[in-house]
This record gives C-alpha cells, sequence and structure tokens, in this order.
C-alpha cells in the first residue's frame, strides 16, 4: 500500500534491477539512437537517461551544474533542475552517457545497501510531499520504470512491464486516482466506479465518491456507475501523460455511464 513504508531490501534489488533494464535498452545505441526523440516534450532517448542520471546525482549529494536553460517544457523549478543536468550532459557521446549512468547507479546501490532503518522510515521532502525516505526510493523506481517504457517506445522495441517490477511501481499511479474522477472528471457523489486492468499488471479497481471525494476501496456495495477495461501499458502511459486517450479509443472498453467513463479517462494524466 502507498501508505506504508516499503521493505529496503526489496526496494534497493528492485532498483538495481530496474537500473540493468535500462543498460540493456541502451547499451549499443548509435550516436542517432541515442538522440532520437522521446515521447517527453523536447528530450531525446539520450536527455531521458541524462535525466535519471541528474537525480540519482543529487541524491548522492552532488551540486547541480550552474548552467542557464529554457525550452517551453520546462514548466517549474524542478523542470529547470532537471534541464541543468540534461545540458551539462549532453556534449557526451552516448557510451560515455552509459558510463556515467553506471557510476552513479553503482554508487547509488551501494548508498541504498547501507541506509539505516531510521533514514528509510525518515520523512523527506519527494515529489508528492513529505514522506518516507523509503516511499521515495520507490517513487524513484516508478520514475526509472516509466523512463525505460519512454526510451523503448523511442526506439520502437518491446520490453517486460510487469514482474516484480511494473507492481512495485504501478502502486505510484495509483494515490491521485480519486482526485482525477472528481477534479477531472466531475464524478459525483454516489458515483461508483471499477477500473479493470488487464495485461502485465492486472488490477481490479474500485473508486467509490462521497463527499466530494473519491477513494479506492476493496469492493463497490453496489452496481458500477461506469467499468472502464484497458491495458495496464496503456493505464500506465495515460497516468504520465504520454498518449492522449482519444488516440487510443479502440483500446479502451467502457460500459455504464460512458460520459462518465470518457471523461476520466480523459483526465488520467497526472505529474509526479
Amino acid at each position: 500500500m502507498t501508505d506504508t513504508v516499503p521493505d529496503r531490501a526489496e526496494i534497493t534489488a528492485l532498483l538495481s534491477d530496474q537500473w540493468d533494464a535500462l543498460t540493456r535498452l541502451v547499451d549499443g545505441l548509435d550516436e542517432n539512437g541515442w538522440r532520437t526523440a522521446s515521447p517527453l516534450p523536447g528530450w531525446t532517448v539520450f536527455d531521458v537517461l541524462a535525466h535519471v542520471i541528474g537525480v540519482e546525482s543529487m541524491l548522492l549529494g552532488e551540486p547541480t551544474p550552474d548552467l542557464a536553460v529554457s525550452g517551453d517544457h520546462i514548466r517549474n523549478e524542478i523542470g529547470t533542475l532537471n534541464e541543468k543536468w540534461i545540458a551539462a550532459l549532453r556534449p557526451l557521446p552516448g557510451s560515455q552517457l552509459l558510463e556515467r549512468f553506471l557510476d552513479v547507479t553503482g554508487r547509488r546501490l551501494k548508498a541504498l545497501e547501507q541506509t539505516t532503518p531510521e533514514a528509510w522510515a525518515e520523512l523527506v521532502p519527494t515529489p508528492v510531499g513529505m514522506a518516507p525516505y523509503g516511499r521515495f526510493m520507490r517513487i524513484r523506481l516508478f520514475d526509472c520504470w516509466m523512463h525505460e517504457h519512454d526510451i523503448a517506445d523511442a526506439l520502437g522495441v518491446s520490453v517486460d512491464e510487469g514482474g516484480a517490477r511494473g507492481a512495485a511501481a504501478f502502486e505510484e499511479l495509483l494515490p491521485a486516482l480519486g482526485r482525477a474522477a472528481v477534479k477531472g472528471a466531475g464524478a459525483p457523489d454516489g458515483s461508483r466506479i471499477t477500473i479493470e486492468i488487464t495485461g502485465p499488471v492486472s488490477r481490479s479497481l474500485h473508486l467509490a465518491v462521497e463527499g466530494g471525494r473519491a477513494s479506492l476501496v476493496e469492493s463497490l456495495d453496489g452496481p458500477a456507475t461506469v467499468v472502464i477495461g484497458l491495458d495496464s501499458a496503456l493505464f500506465a502511459r495515460l497516468r504520465g501523460g504520454r498518449v492522449a486517450a482519444a488516440d487510443h479509443a479502440g483500446e479502451i472498453a467502457l460500459t455504464g455511464d460512458t460520459d462518465l467513463g470518457h471523461r476520466l479517462v480523459r483526465s488520467l494524466a497526472f505529474t509526479i
């Protein structure tokens, strides 16, 4: 669950596996491959991995490069920090960027393995507000898992989106789902929503709307107002804002209040 502190050894092992997966994905790319545009505006495959390096470098205590950056895709202070790391690394050839990635992630794994239980449970600033450091590390797993998809989609290759990494990362797609239902889709009180997710990470999600808030529940207390069915790969990309629901309408099944269902799938994107 998102409100508990994930196990340190488990998350550390999953991050190690995730970083290995990213390495396999880009190892051997030529420069044209490295500079292929990604689904993220303004970023290439090279830039996506450079972003991961930047975040993990900051977590090691390394200072952010002091560079002036600009771009329509930079929307906030965090975006500016990310872009400074990318701009500093961009002159490198892809092979040297991969060497830098291996070095940084190797040092991060050693640091994680030495993290005490007290430090793992300590509240720290994260993209979702103050949360235990262990939760932050699951957010890091999610971020890297999503960026693996970004690189794979850019290169036109398939990767394994399920397994233990996918299951753990998927947890970070769920906490703000109620906000998408109420604030985004305008689901009224009394709405009961089921999202049947198939594919690599199969889930049955149930949302109950009461008092202007939608909460994830184990089961609904009555018939669903709308049932939405889609693949977990598409769900992840919709939540991450990588694709638009309108472009994948044929892959989304709706029964019941289809108007509410359409509004919800159009409102799934969030920023973490």
